[in-house]
């Protein structure tokens, strides 16, 4: 079974992408910010993250750098949801290393299909 981790500082945010996953038969772990992300990530073998772009403590952006700097994290698929909309949050995202770019809230017909393409093809 795939793991999926919930990067997200709003807990109805990681609910709700926990149970379109969830739903998908997938596994998930669920991080408050950045720092937990990491700290969790050491430790488990994660599948697929999706991660907001604002947090305390450690924001998505600082975090997908970090993540990717762990020699088993460098090809890990990585989807940023935030509200930030603009072209240059996008280009950020993946100047960091994120895979795909959406806006919240993301769909859940198109959460399944990101997660068929990355995850289960």
């Amino acid at each position: 079974m795939a793991t999926v981790m919930v990067v997200d500082d709003s807990k109805t945010v990681r609910n709700y992408h926990g149970s379109i996953l969830k739903a998908m038969g997938l596994e998930i772990v669920e991080a408050e910010n950045g720092m937990e992300a990491l700290e969790k990530s050491l430790g488990t073998k994660i599948d697929l993250y999706l991660v907001d772009v604002n947090m305390p403590i450690m924001d998505g952006y600082s975090f997908i750098k970090d993540l990717r700097k762990q020699e088993s994290n460098k090809t890990v698929p990585i989807i940023m949801v935030t509200t930030q909309a603009k072209e240059e949050d996008k280009i950020n995202a993946y100047k960091v290393g994120a895979n795909l770019f959406e806006t919240k809230p993301i769909k859940p017909d198109q959460l399944q299909a990101y997660v068929d393409i990355l995850i289960k093809s």
